[in-house]
């Protein structure tokens, strides 16, 4: 028994040698609705609050009423100190706890944070929040200091464009990527990846494939980075009824029609390079329909793809540190217990 024992124990000791348990740490906390995450040009750790809404006016979108309330936000983590840098941003929740508001930020520079706000719905149902659902659908840059101002209307885009010709017009700006001469945006509810020239101009740069026309699903593109090559790389969530293996993770260059990169995915909510040019997949939910745990693949230059970390609840952003250090917006559905972990593998 004793034998048997000791070989027990070397076995464990090998197994954690090769197989070492990613280190987990809990870096911001009290967090409403968490989803993106960026780093500021002074190396500080940002992350979008999409708020917890408030007393309204209210409004049914997509079978479910949404109350208004100004309690949007922007947390920083610098130095070790977690405080709310910018508040007041517009911000819409249902009773279950489903938010629009803040949903991604990037950085062009200081003074040039770009943050989008989301909306959920046919863009003229803005107008029943009042003033305020103005704000809905659009981006917004904040200046250094601290103030704030709408530079493009998303949703009002979609209103006279509707990219991809659905036969409900929806809109719903997710994630952003600032860029020198540009910002891109991609709308989720539009199906479409977006250009947004400084004097707030919007155009068109790429549309996914999407029911009724193609698929079963809509494509409901939330996250848009640039990749090793310089091309746009954008993942997509899908719609109902988030078939596994339906997500896809496109490559795009202006001008030509999006190509699929890789396939095979869950409800993509994010995705980011690593230092190599693997790419990081966050998903939002791998069990039936839109539940369970989310989890982040790790997808090689070669196509190796290994699930690098599992047990996520509701996850909202991914973004790779300077030391290949994983950075994940957790509980991003959730209202004072939104978190962002940083996972050492």
């Amino acid at each position: 028994m004793r034998k048997i024992g000791m070989i027990s124990m070397m076995l464990l000791l090998l197994s954690s040698e090769f197989y070492a348990v990613p280190k987990v740490t809990t870096v911001m906390s009290g967090l409403d609705n968490p989803r993106g995450l960026a780093f500021g040009p002074e190396g500080a750790l940002y992350v979008a609050e999409a708020g917890r809404g408030g007393g309204g006016p209210c409004v049914f979108l997509r079978g479910a009423l949404q109350c208004y309330g100004p309690s949007g936000s922007v947390s920083r983590l610098w130095n070790g100190v977690q405080e709310r840098i910018l508040t007041g941003l517009p911000s819409q929740v249902s009773s279950a706890g489903e938010a629009n508001g803040p949903h991604d930020i990037s950085f062009q520079g200081r003074g040039g944070a770009f943050v989008t706000i989301g909306f959920g719905g046919e863009p003229s149902l803005r107008a029943q929040f009042g003033p305020p659902g103005a704000l809905f659908g659009t981006l917004i840059q904040v200046s250094a200091g601290g103030p704030w101002k709408v530079v493009a209307d998303v949703s009002a885009h979609e209103a006279s464009e509707n990219p991809d010709n659905s036969p409900v017009k929806d809109t719903n700006p997710y994630g952003v990527l600032a860029e020198p001469g540009a910002r891109i945006v991609a709308d989720a509810g539009a199906n479409a990846l977006l250009q947004v020239q400084p004097n707030g101009g919007i155009s068109t740069i790429a549309v996914f494939p999407s029911r009724p026309q193609e698929r079963s699903t809509d494509a409901v593109p939330t996250s848009v980075v640039v990749g090793p090559d310089g091309a746009y790389y954008v993942g997509e969530l899908t719609g109902f009824p988030f078939t596994p293996g339906a997500a896809r993770v496109y490559r795009v260059v202006p001008g030509a029609a999006p190509e699929v990169f890789r396939d095979n995915f869950k409800t993509i909510i994010d995705i980011a390079f690593g230092r190599d040019g693997s790419l990081y997949v966050l998903e939002h939910a791998t069990g039936n329909g839109f539940s369970g745990p989310g989890d982040i693949i790790r997808v090689e230059p070669n196509g190796t793809r290994t699930t690098v970390y599992q047990g996520l609840t509701r996850p909202g952003s991914i973004l790779i540190g300077p030391n290949d250090e994983i950075y994940v917006s957790n509980r991003g559905t959730s209202v004072g217990t939104g978190e962002v972990l940083k996972i050492e593998l």
